[in-house]
């Protein structure tokens, strides 16, 4: 069967599927009396993930909490499907086309590689509406809303906690892809670490280069790219690598060191075999975003325009599960608040 009259009939089965779920509650309401209280809509939202999809304990999860709170609260239809590894950007567009012309309406692709097959598809139904996040680069389009974070800032925090709990001076940065967007998070990170103690060393690894998408959802490569820096001295290793950040824990748990998570708070979604080394993560509250922007539609407004979600609003952040950053939490706040009164303006680049 073509990739297109599969994803079709899933999609299909789905919409289905939904439908007779809505029946069955209907004939259930005689007997069960607050089933009438439980939320309806008639909006069917499609949401296409990125590499590794719902599952990756990451950024795709922390976009799919996001739609989990929606439906719970306003009773949505949602539909999902994912990207694989090294796709044709063809395979993008067929994505988003069958979402539109299986009558979903929002449609929000997660992650910056949609942007070219946004731009394309949202052209061709200039009448229904898309989301996506972390790429700015269809702030014109009418039909498009971009929410995109302020991810140098997070990482900056973090930076700042690696370089005030280090032994050795030496920490680490593993990236999935080398990307702007991802250099973000290196160029925050780095200048963290500096704010603290700018002779400590601050070693970088991408695991692969655009157009391979692979880094972000391959843990053995993350295992190798840290188990690199950790036999080098470092002793803390922030990544920025989706899936691929399960192999940096574990990495971390041989070598007994420490990582940083990314996106969602990790000490509580990674493998509990390893949520030990995990020393805080930089929280990327997508499920914010994507619950902002669907509370919105719910109520009737479809925003489109860029969406900036930063330390100011909580976009981003650290976490402290796990206790281990208890004692510094007072000099990150420090830090947090410098960053929102602008006394300290994070880079953006490396």
């Amino acid at each position: 069967m073509r990739r297109s009259t599969r994803l079709a009939a899933l999609l299909t089965a789905g919409i289905l599927s939904l439908a007779v779920t809505a029946c069955g509650s209907d004939n259930n309401k005689a007997s069960d009396p607050g089933a009438s209280n439980a939320p309806s809509s008639n909006i069917n939202v499609g949401m296409a993930y990125d590499v590794g999809g719902r599952g990756d304990q990451s950024f795709n999860d922390s976009a799919a909490a996001g739609l989990d709170q929606a439906v719970k609260e306003f009773g949505m239809k949602p539909s999902e499907s994912e990207a694989t590894d090294g796709e044709a950007e063809t395979a993008r567009e067929e994505r988003l086309r069958t979402f539109a012309d299986n009558g979903f309406d929002p449609i929000i692709a997660v992650g910056f590689a949609y942007a070219d097959a946004v731009k394309k598809v949202s052209a061709e139904y200039p009448e229904l509406h898309f989301a996506i996040i972390d790429d700015a680069s269809l702030a014109d389009v009418p039909n498009v809303a971009s929410l995109v974070f302020a991810e140098e800032q997070g990482s900056f925090l973090v930076g700042a906690a690696a370089a005030l709990k280090t032994k050795t001076d030496h920490v680490g940065f593993i990236g999935g892809v080398e990307t702007p967007l991802i250099q973000k998070f290196q160029a925050g990170y780095a200048a963290g670490v500096a704010a603290v103690n700018p002779d400590i060393k601050v070693d970088v690894t991408y695991l692969t280069q655009v157009p391979d998408f692979s880094g972000f959802g391959d843990p053995a490569k993350g295992k190798t790219a840290a188990q690199g820096m950790y036999d080098a001295g470092a002793d803390i290793v922030y990544h920025a690598a989706g899936g691929s950040g399960g192999g940096v824990f574990e990495a971390a748990k041989e070598a007994g060191g420490l990582a940083i998570g990314v996106d969602s708070d990790q000490y509580e979604t990674a493998d509990p075999s390893v949520k030990d080394v995990i020393m805080t993560s930089m929280l990327k509250n997508v499920n914010v975003a994507v619950y902002k922007y669907l509370a919105e539609v719910n109520g009737g407004t479809f925003p489109a325009g860029v969406t900036t979600y930063d330390l100011k609003v909580d976009g981003v952040g650290y976490s402290t599960s796990g206790g281990k950053i208890d004692d510094i939490v007072p000099d990150l706040d420090a830090f947090k608040q410098q960053i929102i009164d602008g006394t300290i303006v994070v880079p953006t680049t490396p």
